[in-house]
């Protein structure tokens, strides 16, 4: 009884101890400096011990409790203490630029976001422990709906980030377009390039050499040696101008992302081909099966797992790689990070690093649900 009271406090304790320890806030005279902090009394002012009460009631339950109904009170109950925090923030930076010069800005500080991150974890804990169908995916919508009732509410309009995406919504906009049309020409160019090297048997050695020895280059030296190769092969063929080539733009950018995809592609092609037993593989051949019917109705089918394992992961990286595609002109979300960067504006950087991280997210939660449909489908 005394250990699950312990272990009930520990829980318990996070949330109060960052709330007492770290800033909520930065208030700033301009984007571009780390501004003044703020704590948790003078950020949230009368939502402090909502907050602070409901976070620990929250994560102690989660702790200590066992039913599917504790469970689901302990989610909910981190849920809105997140809520109260983003109202909490939002209305403390509201009135903290209420005599401030027109250039000022209130960013969220580091307590803030250990306790956002702390809590949005102990919600999809909560629906994964509760066995809920869709449970994770319905958590993380939840939390994607209540971010955007919030914004619509006008509660973070006084947020910088809030800031930044209203001055930069349309540009937000085409840049997650044209970042998940790279991230997709990406997949689908190395997803045609691994059906090809799989039907060459006789090299498949030399080829898990090449693709696993791409890994070791970095990003930045394998795309700045693909734009000095385009350039040298156009200054040796100016008439493939004429044609669309280019040394900067999509082209070097798909190739070298592609590259970078091949790796797990590959390894899930020869782990699924590998899927079936010797003594499967035996029956199917005295049953009369040809070469072809194999690979079509044993081995894919039995290695699909598999193969949704390696597009999930492939995907996943595109999705992250696509973000340097912007340093070769290819545009998409990392226009918004190296702005950032350039300007020394972390809220612009943020404004193009979280819808990385969320279509990274949702890529992951979808494909590993198809990957667990297809290992009950077809279980090994």
């Amino acid at each position: 009884m005394i250990a699950r009271l312990i272990l009930g406090l520990a829980a318990a304790a996070p949330v109060p101890t960052v709330l007492a320890l770290l800033p909520m806030l930065h208030l700033a005279p301009n984007r571009l400096v780390t501004g003044t902090p703020l704590n948790a009394a003078t950020a949230l002012g009368p939502w402090l011990w909502p907050v602070a009460g409901l976070s620990a009631l929250g994560l102690g339950l989660l702790a200590l409790g066992r039913g599917r109904g504790v469970t689901l009170v302990a989610g909910l109950a981190c849920a809105g203490a997140a809520s109260m925090l983003l109202i909490g923030v939002g209305a403390g930076a509201s009135a903290a630029l209420a005599n401030a010069p027109p250039a000022a800005r209130a960013r969220l500080a580091a307590g803030a976001w250990i306790i956002l991150i702390l809590l949005a974890s102990a919600v999809t804990a909560a629906a994964r422990r509760a066995a809920l169908p869709g449970g994770v995916p319905m958590a993380a919508a939840g939390l994607g709906g209540l971010l955007a009732i919030l914004g619509i509410a006008g509660h973070l309009d006084a947020l910088s980030l809030a800031q930044e995406l209203q001055a930069r919504r349309s540009l937000l906009g085409h840049a997650i377009i044209d970042h998940l049309a790279l991230s997709c020409g990406a997949l689908l160019l190395a997803l045609l390039a691994t059906l090809a090297l799989g039907s060459w048997r006789r090299g498949r050695g030399a080829v898990d050499l090449a693709v696993s020895g791409v890994q070791v280059v970095p990003a930045i030296a394998l795309f700045g040696g693909l734009v000095a190769s385009a350039s040298a092969l156009l200054g040796a063929l100016p008439a493939l101008r004429g044609y669309g080539f280019s040394a900067l733009g999509t082209g070097p950018a798909l190739t070298g992302i592609a590259a970078y995809l091949l790796l797990p592609l590959w390894r899930g092609l020869q782990a699924a081909l590998r899927a079936p037993d010797g003594a499967s593989l035996d029956a199917a051949r005295a049953l009369g099966l040809s070469p072809r019917q194999i690979l079509t109705d044993l081995r894919l089918p039995l290695g699909a797992p598999v193969l949704v394992g390696g597009l999930r992961v492939a995907t996943v990286q595109a999705l992250g790689l696509a973000t340097l595609g912007a340093l070769v002109g290819a545009g998409g979300l990392g226009t918004l990070v190296f702005d950032g960067m350039a300007q020394f504006a972390p809220d612009l950087i943020l404004l193009g690093a979280l819808p990385v991280i969320a279509l990274s997210l949702a890529a992951e939660t979808g494909l590993r649900a198809v990957e667990a449909a297809a290992r009950r489908r077809w279980p090994q």
